[in-house]
């Protein structure tokens, strides 16, 4: 390694920074839990580069065909080896001091490492020998990011950093193809909507899907084009050592759909000399005519986040079950037409590239069925940011990746509450991270949400929001005494039991309880698993376990709780009719059913008056 590659590659990592806010981030309810990159001191790391020590990464250019994610080869080389050295992935893998936070302090001096790495991995993670040997050979699974990758070798452990190589750089073949498309339910029935990722500036390019009905002719789209400065963070990690460019963020409306009907799509950028830049096919199936009577099968889970398929980042286990669930999904896609992820949906925490990791995990879901989000702590709480909860839990994200990255069908994506129909399903997704009490925007949103539906044509009622506005038996819940969000259910109980909720979901706690039929802390309907008739109350259903580190329940089982699992997993909702529903909840390990329950009645069941749901007095009285 001659002085010259010495100079160049020591300019791709060193830069300013002094902002960089590496506390842990807060844990969900019951839980504990880092980002694993909040756990390197960035902060402190130092240039110690080693004359003989190389870092080799191999293929020099990925995806020649088109893929969108390949393995790549690193060789490492250190006669100083110790257990604890690590080798850290870098994109972009050229930058300067310009493109990082100014120094407040006077007295600091540059170089500084700027950015976090994109993941990480101990040298000897597959190399037992590395100590002895000081040679190591590592495998990590790349996406395409937009932009080129280094890989470090750093000594001294993740809490004082020493980088001592630096390897080559590599990059994907098409850095800036269209990647990653997300789809949802527009603001009608019969919308679509196809959000996906790009390294293409309108400047360069416009943006469109290319679509129609399944071996008809295709139409074209144009799709708006939306993206994210640093300054539109609201804190550290977000805006210094997690900042990375999150590239161009597209939407486009695919309208007047007829309804169950299998469509095909691309997406593309039409750039200025006329020609085509074009994303590989996808399909996906319209959504049922509301009121619709056929089946439909619906996925509802929480707090799911992100694992590395190749071991990278899991030394704090981060989140342990998401890749499960997943793959669980992916294996039945095909008996699945709508997915919800009620909030803490990367925990990326502020740092901003895991953002792409997640799109690209989930890809094969969202790209063929609606995945419809809501929002959690991990995505919005930020304090003096709006939010109703004074937290850091955002790692400085203030809402702004989730509000850009997906679409919801909102009227302000600021205020993530929405409602959406599905067939004879009526959705109403609170935000739980803005206020819910009576008198609020938010509850006159959920009243009118819960008022407007059809029953006779939509009988099957869900609420849904993330922190656990009903009833749970976490530990921590337990402990206050009132095993709910303190202010949640005494704010939405008339409006649950006014409006005949069938089930009412929540994430944040990280397990699975099921809840009787519920009103005022009392059980009114005795059945365990099979419902029929008027069925009095609402079931509450804490479906958290979707991939983050589990969380303990309380020592003491309320009587309501009729269900408790420690464990990963989601729920599948089938409407088979108008008057047949079928709840499942199945584990991530092994995708089997583990709880359910069946609800039968006909359309005078959800008419009739229980307690609180119809005016005391008539006229005729």
């Amino acid at each position: 390694m001659g002085p010259r590659f010495l100079s160049t590659k020591v300019s791709i990592f060193l830069a300013a920074l002094c902002f960089a806010n590496l506390s842990s981030a807060r844990g969900d309810v019951g839980g504990i839990g880092e980002q694993p990159l909040a756990s390197i001191a960035i902060h402190k790391a130092t240039v110690a580069l080693h004359d003989s020590a190389s870092v080799k990464a191999y293929p020099l250019v990925l995806g020649v065909k088109g893929e969108d994610t390949e393995w790549v080869t690193v060789d490492l080389q250190y006669p100083n080896a110790s257990g604890d050295d690590w080798v850290g992935v870098f994109s972009p893998s050229k930058f300067d001091g310009s493109t990082c936070p100014p120094l407040n302090d006077p007295k600091e001096q540059t170089p500084y490492v700027c950015s976090a790495p994109i993941k990480y991995k101990y040298a000897n993670y597959s190399n037992p020998g590395y100590t002895k040997t000081g040679k190591a050979s590592l495998k990590f699974q790349l996406i395409n990011q937009r932009a080129d990758f280094s890989f470090a070798l750093f000594s001294g452990g993740i809490s004082n950093p020493k980088m001592v190589a630096v390897s080559n750089s590599i990059i994907f073949a098409y850095p800036k193809a269209p990647l990653y498309p997300r789809l949802a339910q527009g603001k009608s029935w019969n919308e679509m909507t196809v959000t996906w990722t790009s390294g293409y500036d309108i400047k360069e390019a416009a943006p469109f899907v290319e679509w129609g009905i399944k071996g008809e002719n295709q139409v074209r789209s144009p799709a708006g084009t939306l993206t994210i400065d640093r300054n539109s963070m609201c804190g550290s990690p977000a805006r210094t050592v997690g900042w990375r460019d999150a590239g161009f963020i597209h939407t486009s409306f695919l309208k007047d759909l007829w309804p169950n009907t299998l469509y095909t799509y691309k997406m593309g950028h039409l750039l200025s000399n006329g020609t085509s830049i074009m994303s590989k096919s996808y399909s996906f199936k319209s959504s049922p005519y509301p009121g619709q009577d056929s089946l439909q099968r619906i996925i509802v889970f929480g707090d799911m986040g992100k694992a590395e398929r190749d071991g990278s980042n899991e030394y704090s286990d981060y989140q342990p079950g998401s890749l499960n669930t997943t793959d669980q999904l992916i294996k039945d896609l095909k008996n699945i037409d709508i997915v919800f992820h009620i909030g803490d949906i990367s925990y990326a925490n502020g740092y901003i590239s895991q953002w792409d990791q997640f799109t690209a995990q989930v890809e094969p879901i969202a790209s063929t069925v609606p995945y419809m989000i809501g929002s959690g702590n991990h995505e919005r709480d930020w304090p003096n940011s709006g939010s109703f909860y004074d937290t850091t839990d955002s790692g400085g994200e203030c809402g702004v990746l989730a509000e850009t990255m997906f679409y919801v069908p909102a009227e302000n994506r600021a205020k993530f509450w929405y409602k959406t129909d599905y067939g004879m399903f009526r959705f109403c997704i609170a935000d739980s991270e803005h206020d819910w009490r009576e008198g609020s925007e938010q509850h006159r949103f959920i009243e009118n949400c819960l008022a407007t539906v059809d029953r006779h044509k939509q009988p099957w009622l869900i609420f849904a929001a993330h922190r656990v506005l009903g009833y749970s038996s976490d530990s921590y819940y337990g402990s206050e005494g009132s095993f709910e969000e303190p202010m949640g259910r005494q704010n939405l109980q008339r409006l649950w039991q006014k409006y005949r909720v069938d089930i009412a979901f929540y994430g944040h706690v990280h397990n699975y309880e099921r809840t009787c039929p519920i009103y005022q802390n009392q059980c009114v309907n005795s059945e365990l698993n099979h419902y029929s008739g008027v069925v009095n109350g609402t079931i509450h259903v804490v479906a958290g376990g979707g991939g983050s580190h589990l969380s303990t329940f309380s020592n003491l089982t309320p009587s309501w709780s009729l269900y408790r699992d420690y464990d990963f997993g989601f729920v599948k909702l089938t409407a088979f009719n108008r008057s047949s529903l079928l709840f499942e909840y199945k584990k991530s390990r092994d995708g089997r059913v583990y709880d359910s329950f069946t609800i039968s009645r006909e359309y005078k069941d959800v008419l009739a008056c229980v307690h609180d749901s119809c005016p005391a007095t008539t006229l005729a009285s």
